[in-house]
């Protein structure tokens, strides 16, 4: 069993990726560390894990865990990434692990130096939802694909919430603008050229709450929108010249709607409904993750793979600044 310290006791980590490493068949939560030792161990308690610190680097200088789960805010991501890669310990890291591409360099040399996995938790890229749809493409079901459309908004004005905080990393394009093109990116294996935005920034938080993107795979487009502050929807869309691929709740299904996605052929007189109920895909990125942390073959998300995700968006906001295109 892969022993898991998770570093601060964040909601994403409460909710979803703490109830799914212990529910994993190869790792387990063994220690939660916060800055505040009476809520880490009012979190261990909750989840009955053994162990509570009360400082980060108390955890990381421990030798009962192996890997490191790091929910922090965006911001510090980046820091506390390389902080647990020196100390020899795996890490799994909320998206985005960086605000900017050219962060990543570091991390790729903590990685490389102490030789330890470092990964971007992506946890579309291990569901059955997305493995099907890259499965379908790559056997030419909807023949040529020639667009991908997408959107993922939600409405959210708390400003104490760190999406609606700049310091801490907030925004639309860091917090779900990489969804539309991780996903993209995953399932066709192809990289953005360039790029064409509009982006909106809220007048009082200042962070970016809107973007219409264009973006240019050479053999296809993207084009897709997000938003903080509208009402909740999320979509994505393949299309072909022999039909196309609607997934119907791309990203976080349990609260948009079923985990399935529908195939329709070019004239629509035939289409099948996939369903993966259940598909908890939490819970298999977690495994995906122990496994490579082991040194067992498997697909994870690469920090090089990270670095083309974030040049993207860092050319969104470029693009965002300017009318035309601006290269990825």
């Amino acid at each position: 069993m892969l022993r898991f310290g998770i570093l601060s006791t964040a909601k994403i980590g409460r909710e979803l990726v703490v109830p799914a490493i212990q529910d994993a068949e190869n790792c387990v939560v063994t220690a939660i560390a916060s800055r505040d030792l009476s809520r880490a161990r009012e979190m261990a308690d909750r989840f009955s894990v053994p162990h509570a610190f009360g400082s980060y680097e108390e955890m990381l200088a421990s030798d009962l865990i192996d890997a490191v789960y790091i929910p922090l805010p965006t911001s510090q991501h980046v820091e506390w990434t390389v902080k647990a890669a020196n100390a020899g310990k795996h890490v799994l890291c909320e998206k985005p692990i960086a605000l900017k591409a050219s962060e990543i360099d570091a991390l790729i040399e903590a990685r490389d130096r102490n030789k330890v996995l470092v990964s971007e938790a992506y946890m579309v890229t291990y569901s059955p939802v997305w493995l099907k749809v890259r499965s379908l493409l790559k056997e030419g079901a909807i023949g040529k694909l020639r667009h991908v459309q997408g959107a993922f908004t939600y409405y959210n004005r708390d400003a104490g919430n760190m999406r609606n905080v700049p310091e801490l990393g907030g925004g639309g394009l860091p917090d779900i603008g990489v969804y539309p093109t991780i996903s993209t990116r995953f399932v066709t294996g192809k990289e953005p050229l360039r790029v064409q935005a509009n982006t909106d920034r809220d007048p009082e938080f200042g962070t970016d709450i809107y973007s219409s993107v264009r973006a240019d795979f050479g053999d296809f487009e993207l084009s897709f929108y997000i938003s903080t502050q509208l009402a909740a929807r999320q979509i994505m869309v393949f299309h072909g010249d022999k039909g196309f691929i609607e997934v119907k709740s791309p990203f976080n299904a349990d609260r948009y709607g079923a985990e399935e996605l529908e195939l329709t052929n070019q004239n629509h007189s035939q289409s099948q409904l996939f369903r993966f109920q259940d598909a908890r895909q939490y819970k298999l990125e977690a495994e995906a993750f122990s496994r490579a942390a082991k040194g067992e073959a498997e697909e994870v998300v690469t920090l090089e793979s990270s670095v083309n995700n974030q040049k993207l968006i860092d050319a969104i906001y470029r693009a965002s600044e300017k009318d035309g295109w601006e290269l990825v």
